[in-house]
């Protein structure tokens, strides 16, 4: 075997050994275009891959002029040409000199480059051909058989090494797809906020998967946007434009409601300019389309109990993105989690909406003062499903005193509703015939034990008097009042007295001087309460924000000392109620400790 053979077999063992350990394509297109090509001399190399059933892909090329290579990028797999033609037969193809290669391929300009030899090798794995080698040599010579076999020994193991490159990409992928499926599930479940779980499946995809990403909710027929999001800002205003002033049409074949209609999912996979002309209402329009520069597209179905309740849509701008088959199903799997997150948030809402429509339905809509008293009150429902058992409620008497009171009614739905509009309504009753608080609490304490009820109830009641300049106050197991006087010194009165009602008798009651400008705070425990914290801390922090109160707008006070104590995390309701006894301080009552009288 001649010297050079010997050689040029040695260089491509080498190759050989450089594809076997290759980890990307670029990697592998490297080496096939420039190791390969200068193991045998080749002057011009190119590797080409099948692209769908009828194209060729060039990965690699050296050799040729840029504008020259720009015409290979992507050719049919009918063209004349050795590459193309490797690829349909899966055999190799060796012209030597320019004659030879002028005669079969007569329209190709690389037949006038001179005396070459040109070798194409398939790259052939698993019984199918997935591509194909493009070797050009300078001069016209006859290759060793021995070169010509390693050669296509050579491309198989390229064949191989990229359909392992491609697995291995393809177990990446999959394995990314999962885990942001588990990712994707875990923030989908941690909200139950409408808008929030819609903005945040378009977040998840964009620009990971999309380019622009949209949801849209069938309501009363048609489909509305709740949700888009855009890799590019500026692009996010010009769709919300687009939609606004173009709405997508029912007729369009390649619309979102054909979507709704089959509960199918549509895929485009190449978005032409001929498509956009053809979808364009006007010239207008299609300019604005051509700007957002989609080259893909690919919407699904958000399907809920086998209904659609709406459209998952994805967007690509990138050529180098084009959504298949596979983007589909994976599209699918995201809109199933999606789906169920949508409907649950939004079933939520309504049954939210409607417990708070049923909880404010049996709690006082106004409260009316007197010349003598200002009553401030917050009820912030906790914003479950479930009814809470706040209560609370003030009003005037005929004789000039005014009655308060705040309860809780232990427990939460349909029982507790009840529970807490019986109270309410039993209170005002009790009140109208002997408003004393011990008596009122005696007859409350007496209408719980007769109705044997299982629910506990605490309750704090006041029955002010500005003549007296008093307030005397009952408590039943409820949290004690604050009480904030006129010069900013504030007073917790005692604790209660005694258990919630109906597991008491004989309860009392406690006189308590209050002047003019003083006022009283009365709360539910869903204020102070923090979880794995000390009721008595939560005390102490409405005790310092109850200074608030001081302010010239008792509503305007009260909403800062919810605000300075509340906590957003709490999942339970909060009423408040605040009266105050009008007009300024008495002259001499100074900062003096007001009397605590307790009566029968």
């Amino acid at each position: 075997m001649p010297r050079h053979v010997g050689e040029t077999l040695t260089e491509l063992a080498h190759v050989t050994n450089e594809l076997t350990t290759a980890t990307t394509v670029d990697a592998v297109s490297k080496i096939v275009t420039q190791h390969m090509a200068d193991a045998v001399g080749a002057t011009i190399a190119a590797l080409g891959l099948l692209q769908g059933a009828d194209e060729v892909r060039l990965i690699g090329l050296r050799g040729l002029a840029a504008d020259e290579a720009a015409g290979w990028q992507v050719f049919p797999l009918a063209s004349p040409n050795t590459l193309a033609e490797a690829v349909r037969t899966g055999e190799r193809i060796v012209l030597v000199g320019a004659a030879e290669i002028a005669e079969r391929y007569p329209e190709l300009t690389s037949a006038r480059r001179g005396e070459r030899t040109t070798v194409t090798v398939p790259l052939r794995t698993g019984g199918r051909t997935i591509g194909a080698i493009h070797l050009s040599i300078p001069d016209a010579v006859e290759l060793h058989p021995a070169e010509l076999e390693f050669l296509d020994v050579l491309a198989d193991t390229c064949a191989q090494s990229l359909d392992r490159i491609e697995a291995a990409a393809v177990a990446a992928k999959q394995t990314g797809r999962l885990a942001f499926l588990a990712e994707a599930s875990i923030q989908l479940a941690s909200s139950l906020d409408l808008e929030a779980t819609t903005a945040r499946v378009t977040q998840l995809t964009v620009p990971r998967f999309a380019d622009w990403c949209a949801i849209d909710i069938v309501r009363d027929g048609g489909l509305h946007r709740l949700a888009a999001a855009h890799a590019d800002p500026a692009r996010a205003v010009l769709v919300s434009r687009l939609q606004e002033r173009w709405p997508a049409s029912d007729e369009h074949p390649r619309g979102l409601a054909t979507v709704v209609r089959t509960g199918e999912p549509l895929l485009v996979q190449d978005v032409t300019d001929e498509m956009l002309a053809t979808s364009a209402r006007n010239a207008e329009h299609l300019a604005a389309m051509r700007d957002l520069g989609m080259r893909s597209i690919l919407a699904v179905p958000l399907l809920v109990r086998g209904q659609v309740s709406g459209v998952l849509t994805w967007a690509s701008s990138d050529p180098g993105r084009r959504y298949d088959e596979d983007d589909v199903r994976f599209a699918e799997h995201l809109a199933r989690r999606a789906a169920s997150a949508i409907d649950n948030a939004d079933l939520y809402g309504q049954t939210r909406a409607v417990a708070e429509q049923l909880q404010r339905a049996v709690l006082p809509d106004d409260l009316a003062g007197t010349p003598d008293w200002e009553v401030a009150w917050r009820y912030e429902p906790s914003g479950r499903t479930e009814v809470g058992g706040d209560f609370y409620d003030a009003f005037p008497l005929a004789d000039g005193r005014y009655v308060a009171f705040v309860g809780d009614v232990m427990g939460r739905g349909v029982a507790a509703s009840a529970a807490m509009a019986q109270m309410r309504a039993a209170v005002r009753a009790f009140a109208s015939s002997d408003p004393s608080p011990a008596a009122v609490l005696d007859a409350l304490d007496r209408m719980v034990v007769q109705f044997d009820t299982e629910q506990l109830v605490t309750l704090v009641y006041v029955l002010a008097d500005s003549a007296e300049g008093t307030v005397q106050v009952a408590n039943a197991g409820h949290l004690p009042p604050f009480v904030l006087r006129a010069h900013g010194r504030v007073d917790r009165l005692p604790d209660a007295d005694g258990p919630p009602l109906g597991l008491a008798a004989g309860r009392r009651s406690r006189e308590v001087a209050f002047g003019q400008g003083d006022a009283l705070l009365l709360v539910t425990d869903g204020l102070v309460e923090r979880r794995g914290e000390d009721i008595e801390a939560g005390l102490a922090r409405l005790r310092t924000a109850a200074r608030g109160l001081s302010n010239t707008s008792l509503d305007h006070g009260l909403q800062e000392v919810l605000a300075q104590v509340g906590d957003s995390s709490s999942d339970d309701d909060v009423a408040a109620l605040v009266l105050r006894r009008a007009g300024s301080a008495r002259s001499g009552r100074g900062g003096m400790a007001a009397p605590v009288r307790m009566s029968a």
